[in-house]
């Protein structure tokens, strides 16, 4: 059975306490032969741990919170980090904010990135690029050193030294990875925005942190259009006065110039030696940036040994990559998604890089892709998952899918719904890896196992090493109160890969508040989750966004899961208006995009029926508005939270950055209804 939400007196959502469905679940077989298993025998055999199966993925992960250093110096050693200075501890300090990971340790992500190996020696393919025109380019491991090299050189002829920051406004393209493994090569730190990003947004990331150096294309291709963004180009570099060297990549068009620009044949001409900076453990890597719906975004620092150490976890372990299997993730170079796919080169995997629109010329365009490149593990967004549900696509009937074995979701919740079509439309034998982490990580709290069924609707396990829990609001841990109780995503003890720091706050005051405020010492994440007996868990969306109507809270996912299974909506937005710690319930408006051809008058009996079934009574709106659009944030996110604050009477520059969002234009009818007699 999927859930049920109780209507009654409860003063917290209740679900049903059934289990769901199993939609995949791995013979004792296949389990076995995973590396996931292959680690628990080594532990047992190699570090003494005590465990009662190699595939019981309970007590391994129990052991992993329960003896921390344990577990990270064993997974290090197991998955091969290679340290040039060895680390004199593995938790220097265990505090949040602050904790201190593998002290004296040296090492460089590019290094385990690029040095051959099993699936990294010469002749193996490091990289497939496709753009949506059809371009295509394979790349192998030797060309790839060889073009790392060089952009090295060209970094170091630019004066690039260890901490300079090098940036790109670059699609998902061989040059924008290439530049980025030469920066870490040199213990430079790694920042880039997708092309599509507007001047200002761009401005408001990357003049915070400095560059001196900046990767630009000449334009980009989508939805069958080109975009020259050479004029914006031309504007960051009146606007970012620290660049000294700003390299044109001719991607559109192979003529392509731009004065006061180094042409990337040119950046790259020089051969040069291909060498690994030593940096320390905790070293910045990159800074990726908080969504920025209010103020400027904020500059996440994650460090060279937390992400070596948490993507080779995440891709060998929890993914179970590894040499020979290819690995996809639909993403821009905007979204953390980037970073981790990325990541697939360190355990030897081939990562197959799509720049374009996923839709164009239609959705099956990335089942074509999956099935011409054999893709072994293949992620999208729960929205792509959802646009697919709705055209009844059957990837399955058109397109061999054998070679998947897995399936990710990442971006928003999963629905039910979701779930089952992936089981029915693309194949049984394909596990459902519904993940949920962060920007703020780089990485998924919680994910999938490959020894570990999927329940419908739930995400199947707590990452390896990551303490979470669902906290009330007093701090109590519920699944010991209630088992079926929805709280705050807490993480209770530190993961290397938590920023080590906010650019340009100097005190940490800004780290503090953006995650240890309400419980200090413990890092809330600010997601509505449901931690179940089994150790899945079921995320409800934003905690600071949720509908808490008459006692019942409810994630905002559930809402959008039953309003935009309607095909007459497109898109839609819900926000409970209640101010915080008012006496009297605001009203609950859903703002609805409508497709072509469908009224409000049709639609919306039946969307108060199906909410008032499928949801609760106390989850009708009082209002249903038509929207030409959803406001949306760079990355993709709805809006709830800054239209919220602009319904309630904050100034719209308060509220949010319209540097921030996809859509500007979007938030003007929430303008409106703002100034109007209440």
């Amino acid at each position: 059975m999927a859930r049920s939400h109780g209507v009654g007196d409860d003063d917290a959502m209740t679900l049903d306490a059934d289990v769901p469905e199993v939609l995949w679940s791995p013979s004792p077989e296949q389990a076995g032969r995973t590396a996931i298993a292959e680690f628990a025998r080594w532990v047992q055999e190699h570090k003494g741990v005590e465990l009662g199966s190699d595939t019981d993925y309970a007590e391994l992960h129990a052991w992993s919170v329960r003896d921390l250093e344990g577990f990270w110096a064993a997974a290090a050693e197991f998955l091969g980090v290679i340290f040039r200075d060895e680390p004199t501890a593995v938790l220097g300090s265990r505090e949040m904010p602050g904790a201190e990971w593998f002290p004296g340790a040296t090492l460089n992500y590019a290094e385990h990135a690029l040095t051959p190996g099993p699936g990294r020696e010469d002749a193996d393919t490091a990289v497939v690029f496709a753009r949506e025109d059809g371009l295509e380019r394979t790349v192998t491991h030797a060309e790839l050193r060889d073009q790392v090299a060089r952009a090295r050189a060209g970094l170091v002829a630019a004066g690039v030294a260890e901490g300079d920051r090098v940036v790109a406004l670059a699609p998902n393209s061989v040059e924008t990875l290439v530049t980025f493994l030469a920066a870490a090569s040199l213990g430079a730190v790694w920042s880039s925005c997708s092309p599509d990003f507007g001047a200002r947004a761009v401005h408001d990331r990357f003049a915070q942190i400095e560059p001196v150096v900046l990767l630009a294309v000449d334009g980009y291709r989508y939805n069958g259009k080109a975009f020259d963004i050479r004029n914006t180009v031309a504007a960051l570099q009146e606007q970012l006065p620290t660049v000294r060297r700003t390299v044109l990549v001719p991607y559109l068009d192979p003529e392509a110039t731009l004065e006061g620009t180094t042409p990337w044949a040119e950046f790259t001409a020089e051969a040069g030696p291909l060498e690994f900076e030593a940096v320390p453990f905790d070293h910045p890597l990159w800074v990726l940036y908080s969504s920025g719906t209010t103020g400027l975004p904020k500059g996440i620092v994650h460090s060279h040994g937390g992400i070596v150490l948490e993507h080779l976890k995440a891709m060998r372990l929890q993914n179970d990559l590894g040499p020979g299997e290819t690995f996809f993730w639909f993403t821009t170079t905007g979204w953390m998604m980037w970073n981790f796919l990325v990541g697939g080169l360190l355990v030897g995997s081939t990562i197959l890089l799509f720049d374009g629109n996923p839709g164009f010329p239609d959705l099956g365009a990335l089942w074509a892709l999956a099935e011409k490149h054999g893709v072994t593990v293949f992620g999208v967004s729960a929205p792509f998952v959802q646009s697919c549900l709705k055209k009844g696509l059957r990837p399955r009937d058109s397109y061999d899918l054998s070679r998947m074995r897995a399936l990710g979701s990442t971006g928003s919740p999963l629905s039910v719904e979701g779930f089952r079509w992936i089981a029915e439309a693309c194949g049984e034998h394909i596990q459902i890896c519904s993940v949920s982490g962060g920007t703020d990580v780089c990485a998924a709290f919680v994910c999938s196992a490959p020894t570990v069924p999927v329940w419908l609707g739930e995400l199947s396990v707590a990452a390896l090493g990551a303490d979470v829990h669902s906290f009330d609001e007093r701090g109590e841990d519920l699944v010991s109160a209630d088992p079926v109780e929805v709280g705050e995503l807490v993480i209770t003890q530190p993961m290397p890969s938590m920023p080590v720091r906010f650019w340009n706050d100097p005190d940490g005051s800004r780290l503090r508040e953006a995650y240890y405020e309400m419980y200090p010492g413990i890092w809330r994440h600010g997601d509505w989750v449901r931690a179940t007996p089994r150790g899945s868990f079921v995320i409800y969306g934003r905690s600071d966004s949720t509908l808490n109507r008459g006692g019942v809270r409810m994630g905002t996912a559930d809402f959008y899961a039953v309003v935009e299974g309607f095909e007459e909506v497109a898109d839609s937005l819900v926000i409970d208006t209640t101010a915080l710690g008012a006496r009297e319930e605001g009203a609950l408006l859903c703002f609805l995009v409508l497709a072509p051809g469908a009224s409000l008058e049709d639609v919306e009996p039946r969307l108060r029926k199906a909410l008032r079934s499928e949801l609760s009574p106390r989850h009708v709106p009082d209002r249903f508005v038509v929207v030409d659009a959803v406001p949306r944030t760079l990355n993709g996110k709805k809006c709830e939270v800054p239209v919220k604050k602009i319904l309630a009477g904050v100034s719209p520059d308060k509220a949010v950055s319209k540097g921030a969002l996809q859509n500007p234009d979007a938030l003007a009818p929430f303008l409106e209804l703002a100034d109007a007699p209440r």
